[in-house]
C-alpha cells in the first residue's frame, strides 16, 4: 500500500466511525418520540426530511405533528406521532407517506401491495390499570385493533402479541380507564 492509499483508508475508517457515532446519538434521542409509518432510520430521516409539513397536513386523523424547537435544531419541525392521545388508523392508502416527496417516509418496494404493515411503536397492556385484570369486565378495546391477531383474549383479559402488533395505539385510544391501560413506547 502506498502512502496515499494508507491515508485514504485511515480517513475512510475515521469517517465511518464518526458516522456510526452520529447515528447512535440520533437513535438515542429519537427514543423520546415516535416517527410516522415507514420512516427511514433516524439519521437518514433527518437528512431527508425537509420539514415541509405535507405528511402532517395529509394525516386525516391529526395524529402527526411537528416536533417543538425545545427539542433542538436538529429535529425542530420534523414529524412525530401523538400516539399517547390518539391512534394511527393505518390508512389503506397511507396519505402521510404518499405526501412525503423527499421520501423520508417511504414504503419498501416489496410491500407496495399493502400486505405488510410497518412497526410504529411498542404497545403493552398494563395489568395494574386494565379493568379485566382487576376484576370488572370491560372490552372497550376489543374491536379497536385493525391488525388481525395483534390483540388476543385470554379468559376475558386482553393480551398484545408483540410479534404481530404494529404499535398503532388504537387500543390505547379506545381504552376507557385513566390512566390508560395500554402503554406505548418508541421502538
Amino acid at each position: 500500500m502506498d502512502r496515499r492509499g494508507f491515508f485514504r483508508q485511515g480517513l475512510r475508517k475515521v469517517s465511518e466511525k464518526a458516522i456510526d457515532e452520529i447515528d447512535t446519538r440520533a437513535k438515542q434521542r429519537a427514543a423520546h418520540w415516535i416517527r410516522p409509518p415507514f420512516a427511514l432510520d433516524e439519521l437518514d430521516f433527518l437528512l431527508a426530511c425537509t420539514r415541509c409539513d405535507a405528511c402532517i397536513e395529509a394525516c386525516p386523523h391529526s395524529v402527526v405533528f411537528p416536533l417543538s424547537s425545545r427539542l433542538g435544531a436538529q429535529v425542530v419541525g420534523t414529524p412525530a406521532m401523538d400516539l399517547l392521545n390518539r391512534g394511527c388508523h393505518l390508512c389503506d392508502d397511507w396519505p402521510c407517506v404518499a405526501a412525503c416527496e423527499p421520501d423520508a417516509l417511504k414504503r419498501p418496494e416489496d410491500v407496495q401491495d399493502g400486505s405488510a404493515l410497518p412497526r410504529i411503536a411498542t404497545a403493552t397492556i398494563n395489568p395494574a390499570t386494565c379493568l379485566p385484570y382487576t376484576g370488572p369486565e370491560c372490552g372497550a378495546c376489543a374491536s379497536s385493533c385493525r391488525v388481525p391477531g395483534a390483540m388476543v383474549w385470554d379468559h376475558e383479559k386482553p393480551k398484545i402479541d408483540p410479534e404481530v402488533c404494529t404499535g398503532c395505539a388504537m387500543c390505547r385510544d379506545a381504552c376507557i380507564v385513566d390512566p390508560k391501560a395500554v402503554d406505548i413506547r418508541s421502538l
